[in-house]
């Protein structure tokens, strides 16, 4: 009755990037890199992270005294990162005489950081022209170092960016773009405020959840989609109660890893919908996929009976007796209830979402990939309703 779908159709499955886990593992990193045959690093973050204590912690084994001199810093990349920001970093590597990048940040840095390496190698490259099919061999060694726990962008295979000229994100896959190491350290993560702490989990379970139930034949991803459920339920909590808690904090950073492997799978609609109250409404995209995921999870429920009955054991329910659409039920009651419980459950209304935005977000998250690979088939008139939903 719980045993995955089973297919015989021709696949490939791929885990490559080397993970450094646990705290302390940041002070490895000269060492690291000298291995990577770096010598001048160009560390490329957002601009509110060099006053932080995690970006203290980062100068700490680079050396203070080397900065702007043995290793280099690059500071432009917005919340949403532009083409514009990859192009002026990639001028910074190639300024400061730098042979590799350490991204260092959440997922817009990880992003741009990754992506600086095309233009590194490419400076007439557009995006608009980009072609993930050419040889993008020989890219300047990556290390992630992310210091928030959701997006996973430290072990993609492409990048988000907004191109020139155009206002919605595009997404650049590129198997070359996969760091060569990732270094997941909790101390880096201790600072991050609660609510920063519930978003970008709540992104993390919302990746697990719709790589999971995503229809596309990758059973490696489905075991891992399920244990990070299962690392978010129990580590979530204690990490937005506590910040100091470095366990918690560590499985976070672990679970958000978990995910962005597992959405190798794709995702779903629920990430079509919180991309576009983004784009439209300015919406943190953690906060985003918290809101609308119980409405997506009820209306896949309704069309699928039995579709959550595996999350509800990863979030430690007993369903394993109970009929599909009663698993189901307390499967998603149960993630609305957690989700509450981490202040992400006052609707979008309260998040400043205005009904006469509907048809400006149903037009932009229609044209998102994400729902395509949904479990079931969603319309445009479906979107709209699970706003409404989603609304109050």
């Amino acid at each position: 009755r719980i045993r995955p779908n089973m297919s015989t159709a021709p696949t490939a499955f791929s885990f490559p990037t080397q993970i450094r886990y646990g705290a302390g593992t940041l002070s490895e990193l000269p060492d690291r890199l000298a291995k990577l045959g770096v010598t001048r690093p160009l560390v490329v973050t957002d601009p509110g992270l060099p006053p932080t204590p995690a970006f203290a912690l980062l100068r700490r084994p680079l050396g203070a005294a080397g900065e702007g001199k043995t290793w280099k810093v690059f500071t432009g990349v917005r919340p949403n990162p532009e083409e514009a920001d990859v192009v002026a970093g990639a001028k910074a590597f190639r300024d400061g005489g730098c042979d590799g990048v350490v991204a260092f940040g959440g997922g817009s840095a990880l992003d741009a950081g990754k992506a600086v390496r095309l233009f590194v190698k490419r400076p007439d490259l557009k995006l608009k022209d980009y072609d993930w099919a050419a040889d993008w061999s020989g890219l300047a060694p990556c290390v992630c170092v992310p210091t928030t726990a959701g997006t996973g962008s430290e072990v993609g295979r492409s990048s988000v960016i907004v191109p020139e000229g155009r206002k919605a994100k595009g997404v650049f896959f590129q198997p070359n773009l996969l760091a060569a190491l990732v270094i997941l350290d909790p101390e880096v993560t201790r600072g991050l405020p609660p609510a920063l702490t519930a978003a970008t989990g709540a992104d993390a379970l919302t990746h697990c959840i719709e790589s999971y139930t995503c229809p596309v034949f990758h059973p490696m991803c489905d075991g891992i989609a399920l244990e990070g459920i299962a690392l978010v339920v129990k580590n979530l909590p204690r990490a937005f109660r506590d910040g100091d808690d470095l366990e918690a904090r560590g499985a976070m950073l672990v679970a958000a890893t978990m995910g962005a492997v597992a959405f190798q799978k794709d995702l779903g609609t629920a990430h079509s919908l919180a991309h576009a109250l983004s784009a439209v409404c300015g919406m943190h995209h953690g906060a985003a996929n918290a809101l609308v995921l119980p409405e997506v999870m009820r209306w896949n429920a309704a069309r699928k009976p039995g579709l959550y009955r595996r999350v509800g054991l990863a979030c430690g329910l007993s369903v394993v007796d109970d009929t599909g659409a009663d698993a189901d039920r307390k499967t998603v009651a149960f993630i609305t209830t957690f989700l509450k419980g981490l202040g992400l459950g006052d609707g979008l209304a309260a998040r400043g979402v205005r009904e006469e935005q509907l048809e400006a977000v149903v037009d932009v998250a229609f044209a998102d990939p994400c729902h395509k690979t949904n479990v079931l088939p969603v319309t445009r008139d479906d979107l709209k309703a699970l706003l409404k939903e989603a609304l109050a």
